[in-house]
């Protein structure tokens, strides 16, 4: 399991790129510990190509838009990968960021 820290100020974003394996089923899943209201996490991935032109077993890759909201507070990002029909199974795979929200954005600190 990867982990990355990322500091990010109020009203910021962060673009993370996770391959999955959508074409075998499986799905990125998102859980906020910490101080959750501190970040927002959306899914801001292009659509998928139609199925017939996926080869099967072939990664998706899904992108993720992190948004700093409330300067100082921390939050873990657990993404997990599972397959929905089977929720005993262990995920296929596992990446956290760990995010630091800042005063302001970098920017306007002169960063």
């Amino acid at each position: 399991m990867e982990v990355r820290k990322v500091a990010l100020g109020a009203g910021e974003s962060y673009e993370l790129r996770l391959t999955g394996r959508g074409a075998r089923g499986y799905v990125w899943t998102w859980q906020v510990t910490g101080d959750a209201d501190a970040v927002s996490v959306s899914d801001v991935s292009e659509a998928p190509p139609p199925p017939e032109e996926v080869l099967p077993g072939a990664p998706l890759e899904r992108t993720y838009a992190v948004r700093g909201r409330c300067p100082g507070g921390r939050a873990r990002i657990r993404f997990a990968q599972i397959r929905p029909p089977y929720p005993q199974e262990a995920p296929f795979d596992e990446f956290v960021l760990e995010v630091e929200v800042t005063g302001g954005s970098r920017a306007a600190r002169g960063d």
